[in-house]
């Protein structure tokens, strides 16, 4: 029935008897009710609250603006969120061309959306109905909360608060903040009172701001302009004050006015990611797309989220940024009863595609000692060494596990969530005896039970310098994972694929260490598939060094591949086996040249006299040559 899903439409308000609108929610992503996609998550937690919410998914911008209007004047306010993915990287690759889909519109069109839906919707909406308030959620916003450096246009940016002129904007996981905000507005509090709340990023004039001493105060975003090592020290002040659980004020000045960033809500509790969760999601896509495929609900229809937060802090990624670094896990109940909803799906045939999170083997796992995290600053609790206070026990997850495969409608359930195996080998080596047992027991199941002929890791790189720069650890623990892959394989009759994720023109790689990749996976029998060339994207560490040329932490400075030749002649030797246009024949003297005898593997486990891959032949290009070899002219 319509009245099972959020109103789209002023008839499906009417089915509900509503003639007015407290909130009215702008998507930019198709409308699809379930736990996964963002404008779902905050319509239904606004509805449980008792508050009327409508969606618009994915409006057109163009003409008279009628979908901006169809619904009328909210009583509280409009919310905008671009959608899941931000909408450059939702578009365009890397290399800046279009994507072949739009995963989260319908029939995987491009035409659904605009490029910054974020800034063209509050625009419109600013337009139509100026005195009503426009709060920003959503990933394109909160990762463009302060001064960012934008791939896109190739240029630095201020808050897009700024840019938008938007009033207000809620970074990260929104529940919580999006319901004390329509409380207070519900109580007929001004914007200006809503100033004290948690999470969020208001535009104020300077002369009402009252700094205090715990406030820090960032380099102006005209000072930015001028100085990129001056950008380069207020990300790493950005960075650690959202990982950490009692954060600081940000102040930073644009223009004459003051762009504020209030510290985030403490962690969701179990019980609050449990109550999110549980919504009464229809987990399907609204009835005004049947017919039409969904790609990105394709992939997530039968999968679990388990817990949110990651503690990796990889210098590429913005999980961390927005969801936080610490673990907050679901309740082994509400998990179950998902699952149980999801059975009952018309086409499920009792395989679950995956049972994880934003990495697959975190749940459960937070510090020892309590007071040491409370004043912990760093970005990643496993880099450069794993922390001495994290518990890294499985146990919790094994059961999880073991529960969900007891129910008798489950086949399988298998793990697509990335798996941190550094953590895995830790706990095996360094972990109480307690922590060892339930990391050997892990990866026996993982390898044996979870794995659909494929399992994908992600190594990203084999030089210990550039993995240095990525937050990552060190490739020989790809190979000590290999080895219990493969032995796990050989005990169970089973003829599993270990498919590595690799990524090139990360700053600090040079074409050099990427030959010596090419040189290293080759030898190991891989012809890689499973590859990305580096997409800077706002508030990541990695993106701070391809703009500023520095490393945010050391202010030494970083080389990076940036010319579209540059990237390209990186990314080619991922496909040293191919003969396209993006692979050259091999220069003379290149150790993975295809016209050569083809040697034995020294990095198969059962064969290997080696203890580590780094003990191969060096070729002439080597890691210890810093810079690339030139190109011969033709």
């Amino acid at each position: 029935m319509l009245t099972d899903f959020l109103p789209t439409t002023k008839k499906e308000c009417e089915l509900r008897g509503w003639d007015e609108l407290d909130v009215i929610l702008f998507s930019g992503d198709a409308y699809v009710d379930h736990p996964s996609f963002g404008a779902a998550v905050i319509g239904r937690t606004l509805e449980a609250a008792g508050f009327r919410v409508a969606i618009v998914p994915q409006p057109d911008w163009h003409g008279d603006y009628r979908d901006f209007k169809k619904l009328g004047r909210p009583r509280l306010f409009f919310g905008i969120s671009p959608g899941c993915m931000d909408s450059m990287v939702n578009k365009y690759t890397a290399r800046k061309r279009l994507r072949s889909e739009d995963a989260y519109s319908p029939d995987g069109r491009h035409d659904c959306r605009p490029e910054y839906p974020t800034i063209v919707y509050t625009h419109i909406l600013k337009q139509l109905f100026p005195d009503v308030p426009v709060i920003l959620g959503g990933i394109e916003a909160s990762l463009r909360r302060l001064t960012h450096y934008d791939y896109w246009q190739d240029k630095l940016m201020p808050s897009i608060l700024v840019s938008s002129g938007a009033d207000m904007i809620t970074y990260g996981m929104g529940e919580k903040v999006t319901i004390e905000i329509a409380k207070r507005l519900a109580e007929g509090k001004a914007l200006s009172d809503l100033y004290d709340i948690p999470q969020i990023v208001y535009l104020a004039d300077k002369a009402s701001l009252s700094p205090t001493s715990d406030d820090i105060l960032l380099h102006s975003h005209e000072e930015c302009l001028q100085s990129k090592r001056s950008q380069a020290e207020n990300f790493r002040h950005i960075e650690e004050e959202s990982n950490k659980l009692h954060a600081s004020r940000l102040l930073q000045n644009v223009g004459n006015r003051c762009i504020v960033v209030n510290p985030p809500y403490p962690p969701p509790t179990t019980a609050e990611i449990d109550a999110s969760f549980d919504l009464p999601y229809q987990r399907v896509p609204h009835p005004k797309y049947k017919g039409k495929r969904i790609p990105a609900y394709d992939m997530i229809k039968f999968s679990v989220n388990i817990h949110r937060g990651c503690f990796g802090g990889c210098a590429f990624c913005t999980i961390s940024a927005h969801q936080g670094k610490f673990i907050s896990c679901r309740s082994k109940e509400s998990i179950l009863r998902e699952v149980r909803e999801i059975v009952k799906l018309d086409d499920f045939k009792g395989y679950l595609s995956d049972l994880g999170g934003p990495s697959a083997n975190m749940y459960g796992m937070h510090g020892k000692n309590p007071k040491a995290c409370s004043v912990c600053k760093r970005p990643s609790c496993l880099h450069p060494k794993i922390c001495a206070n994290l518990n890294t026990d499985h146990s919790s997850l094994l059961e999880i596990y073991h529960a969900v495969d007891a129910l008798p409608e489950i086949k399988k359930s298998f793990i697509g969530s990335g798996v941190r195996y550094d953590l895995l080998l830790h706990s095996m080596r360094s972990g109480s005896q307690q922590e060892q047992a339930a990391a050997y027991d892990y990866a026996r199941e993982l390898i044996s039970r979870h794995v659909s002929g494929r399992l994908k890791v992600a190594p990203e790189h084999t030089s210990d310098k550039v993995l240095n720069y990525m937050r990552k650890p060190s490739f020989q623990l790809f190979f000590d994972f290999k080895k219990i892959f493969d032995r796990v394989n050989r005990e169970c009759g089973l003829r599993q694929q270990l498919i590595p994720y690799f990524i090139s023109s990360h700053p600090g790689c040079t074409e050099a260490d990427m030959i010596n990749l090419a040189d290293i996976t080759k030898r190991m029998g891989y012809k890689l598939e499973q590859v990305q060339d580096f997409t800077p994207t706002p508030m990541t560490t990695a993106t701070e060094m391809f703009y500023t040329g520095l490393d945010p932490y050391t202010m030494e400075p970083v080389f990076t591949a940036k010319t579209p030749e540059e990237k390209l002649a990186q990314n080619r030797h991922f496909f040293w086996y191919k003969d396209t246009p993006a692979s050259t024949p091999p220069r003379p003297g290149n150790p993975y040249n295809t016209n050569k005898q083809k040697r034995s593997n020294p990095y198969d486990a059962s064969k290997s006299k080696h203890s580590a891959p780094y003990n191969a032949p060096k070729s002439k290009h080597s890691n210890n040559n810093s810079n690339p070899p030139k190109r011969r002219k033709k």
